[in-house]
């Protein structure tokens, strides 16, 4: 970095001014997201190796990234091997134990390793104990670990590695007051919090254990804190008067006209849903329900009340065979009302399109059933006063605000499957009122379910046959389409050709993904409800809301290849008749290391019908995702927050972003302003905002 320039960086200063980022650099640079100094600063480590906790040779975990500590023995010298690779060695070794050491094709790695001298070696050691192995390892000398005894290990891309980055950050650090401090001086006193540049610092290079939590700690707590307000201020103005405005709806006619009594928790959400309707501002809710537990028929009820106050109202499903279903089902419960359901798809053709789209603006529709297509350019409602967002956790915020622009502050009820376990309900779901049913409608059993291995393919075919000449019908998911280059996987179309109609000879099965066109799935999944096919081989398009009362079975196939949610999602599809469901799920994994780790995520799904706890193990071991749902538009992530670890944070961010939202003026004062613009800055993408406006 130029010495004159030194003075005026910003953080909003190029990375490609920084010493020894020429523009390729940059470019792989901006690979990651960092395009400015700040970018920079800001990209934190994902882990560290610990170089002042080393193993004796002896001790040290076999095939397990480590660090040792040994003596140099010996430097027999390299040599060139077959091909032209060279390699180098040493021999080290402790009180007990010795090491061979290789490195390849890097002929200075010895060169300053100095016989009888101790030094660390992080690398994967291999070998018995006889002759144990390590191959290109990082080495360290004990005054640098006393200096810094904990390396950095960035996210990293092609061409750009975590040793890089480190070099381009470490000439930064001394500038890492170049980065605002959003937080008051008084939050950081009451929470015992440091001040920005210090935590990024000891983000960076921390010299103890202790200083890189309290430097996460004060890191998320921010973190939390900016995401709260950004939702805050986006439910404040969703709080807007409403265009339609409604009176109270009794809903007593709608329960009368149903054949069956709705449960308790469905006549909850109703009421809770109606009397936000009759307010002034527009509704924001949500309702959250497991598999089974009949969210479709509380929206129904909402969408009746909706129509019978005069205005339209507008379902969006994730896929088109969903929509389908979703405008068949609800034209059942409306059209004894005199109520007109149209469908909007993708798929349409144009005329019929054009029809469609004619009866949206002249109102001649009630309800408008859609995929994405709703959103599109064109269509035009004459009176939308409820839009409803089914399966939520496959749209985010921007596809919300694009339905609610269709139509003055329409009320907006989302719909999701996916249990949330509390603590992440309040990130997600914090510019949301939150209904939940609790209970499944009588005669619901839950899914047996069993984990097995591919050796009992056989076994589990003869049950499959044996279900099928019962008179019901089965469902097997694959996580592929196409067959994939290592094998590992099953593909659908190969899987259909060569084991499912090889193993059901006598019987009719039928293949869905989504490679096909709208009217061929439409196609197939019709001939599957109406009984036409004894089988269906598909990908997870079935996951998500499809219905057939006489589907008794779900086969998943590489089960241990599936989130527990997802997996939870497809034995749902099951048992939705008078007959209760088994989900059998396949798995290839043979118990150890990672694969350990899957059979226990499956004995767990095994154990358990309840979707709360499964969606809490989880969220333990994948990321918390997308937080916004953002995920075509760079989505917005939290980079180090524990769900379980971190939830007093979270509790003490959310009720302070309230309270500052209630009382500072917007974070319109001198002393907020700058958790308003980071508010603005972090999430300029999805609130469209510039500095807060």
């Amino acid at each position: 970095m130029p010495t004159e320039n030194r003075t005026t960086l910003t953080p909003d200063t190029p990375v490609r001014y920084l010493k020894g980022v020429g523009p390729k650099t940059a470019e792989r640079f901006e690979k990651l997201g960092i395009v400015t100094l700040a970018d920079l600063l800001c990209h934190y480590p994902r882990r560290y190796i610990d170089f002042s906790k080393p193993y004796s040779i002896a001790e040290a975990p076999a095939d397990t990234e480590c660090v040792v500590k040994a003596e140099v023995f010996a430097k027999p010298g390299g040599r060139i091997l077959p091909g032209g690779r060279r390699m180098e060695r040493i021999t080290a070794g402790d009180d007990v134990a010795s090491l061979e050491i290789t490195w390849f094709n890097n002929p200075y790695a010895t060169q300053k390793l100095q016989l009888g001298q101790e030094y660390y070696f992080q690398g994967i050691v291999t070998g018995g104990m006889l002759r144990r192995q390590m191959v290109n390892p990082q080495v360290r000398t004990a005054e640098q670990i006393q200096a810094a005894p904990f390396e950095a290990v960035y996210p990293q891309t092609e061409g750009l590695s975590s040793s890089a980055i480190s070099r381009c950050i470490r000439q930064l650090l001394p500038h890492a007051e170049l980065l605002p401090d959003p937080l008051p001086p008084e939050m950081l006193q009451k929470y015992r919090l440091l001040p920005k540049a210090e935590a990024v610092r000891a983000i960076h290079c921390p010299a103890t254990e202790e200083q890189a939590a309290a430097a996460r700690r004060r890191l998320i707590y921010e973190e939390l804190l900016v995401l709260q307000l950004g939702i805050g201020r986006m439910r404040s103005r969703g709080a807007a008067v409403t265009g339609a405005p409604m009176r109270r709806a009794d809903p007593s006619p709608f329960w009368q006209s149903l054949p069956f009594a709705p449960t308790g928790a469905q006549r909850r959400a109703v009421e809770e849903i109606l009397n936000d309707m009759a307010c002034d501002t527009a509704m924001n809710r949500l309702l959250q329900g497991d598999v089974g537990s009949g969210k479709t028929l509380v929206a129904a009820a909402a969408i009746w009340a909706c129509i019978r106050a005069g205005y339209q109202a507008a379902l969006l499903a994730p896929t088109e065979i969903l929509a389908a279903q979703h405008a068949e089902g609800l034209n059942r419960l409306l059209a004894p009302f005199g109520m007109r359901v149209a469908l909007l798809t993708g798929g349409m053709k144009a005329a019929a399109r054009r029809t469609t789209l004619a009866a949206i603006r002249s109102d001649e529709a009630d309800l408008v059933v859609g995929t994405h297509a709703i959103l599109s350019e064109g269509v035009e409602f004459a009176r939308l006063g409820l839009a409803v967002v089914d399966e939520q956790h496959r749209f985010g915020v921007r596809q919300r605000g694009m339905l609610a622009e269709k139509a003055a502050n329409p009320h907006l009820l989302v719909m999701s499957a996916t249990p949330i376990p509390r603590t992440l309900g309040l990130l997600i779901y914090g510019d949301l009122d939150i209904s939940i049913l609790d209970e499944l409608p009588p005669g619901r059993k839950p899914v047996k379910t069993r984990c097995i291995t591919g050796k009992k393919r056989r076994d589990l075919y003869g049950f499959l046959d044996r279900e099928i000449g019962a008179g019901r019908q089965v469902y097997i998911v694959c996580p592929a389409i196409e067959d994939t280059p290592d094998g590992g996987l099953n593909a659908v179309k190969s899987y259909y050709e060569d084991i499912a109609k090889a193993l059901l000879p006598d019987r009719r099965v039928g293949l869905m993904h989504g490679k096909l066109k709208p009217k061929e799935k439409a196609a197939v999944m019709d001939d599957f409800k109406a009984g036409r096919l004894d089988a269906l081989v598909s990908t997870t398009v079935i996951e998500v809301g499809v219905d057939v009362p006489n589907a008794t079975v779900m086969v998943i196939e590489n089960g241990e290849r599936f989130g527990l949610a997802a997996l939870h999602q497809l034995r749902g599809r099951v048992g939705r008749g008078s007959v209760s469901g088994t989900c059998l799920v396949m798995t290839h994994s043979k118990g150890n290391g990672g694969a350990s780790a899957a059979q226990d995520r499956l004995q767990s799904l095994e154990k358990t019908s309840d979707g709360f706890p499964l969606a809490q193990m989880d969220l333990r071991l994948r990321h918390e995702g997308e937080i916004l749902g953002y995920r075509q538009h760079g989505g917005v992530t939290l980079r180090f927050v524990d769900l379980d670890a971190d939830e007093d944070l979270i509790e003490w961010a959310h009720l302070d972003a309230v309270e500052l939202l209630r009382y500072a003026c917007n974070l319109d004062s001198v002393a907020t302003r700058p958790l308003r613009e980071a508010v603005a800055m972090r999430y300029r993408h999805i609130f469209k905002e510039v500095s807060g406006g």
